[in-house]
């Protein structure tokens, strides 16, 4: 059992293997001009999320453009017309341009349907909280998208 155990160690460690999550950090991902459009707080916290860097000074450096919308929709309404559950969406439009040629491009979503709340207090502090999860899960997603060579 032990000469197994050394063996799969050996083949492990010699083979160059990584765990998917070991490079998080972005830090070595620069951009001659970066543009965002759409929700503005999500553009906020995917840029203070993922570290990226404009250097305009550099024209040699691809371009990032950013794109996210938000939506809460309603997906049911019981018989006396009010709401019963709705439907929260991010999607974000990532593309990655050089010369005007485009070198990655990926649309990144995410959806969460939940019931109504008695509060709406209640209800807004929660579609907060959904969205905020939305956006980890796709700041998540980015990051994977930008280390994969």
């Amino acid at each position: 059992m032990k000469k197994i155990l050394i063996i799969l160690f050996l083949i492990l460690s010699a083979c160059g293997y990584q765990p998917i999550y070991m490079n998080t950090s972005l830090d070595n991902f620069e951009f001659s001009k970066i543009n965002i459009e759409g929700e503005n707080d999500i553009n906020k916290k995917l840029l203070n999320s993922l570290m990226l860097k404009e250097n305009v000074a550099n024209i040699n450096l691809p371009e990032l453009s950013l794109k996210s919308y938000f939506e809460v929709e309603e997906t049911s309404k019981n018989t006396k017309g009010q709401i019963e559950t709705y439907r929260s969406k991010i999607l974000v439009n990532l593309t990655i341009s050089e010369n005007n040629d485009i070198i990655k491009n990926k649309v990144f979503s995410d959806q969460f349907s939940y019931n109504r709340k008695n509060n709406k207090f209640e209800l807004i502090e929660y579609q907060a909280d959904i969205k905020n999860q939305l956006i980890s899960k796709i700041i998540e997603d980015i990051i994977l998208f930008l280390n994969m060579k």
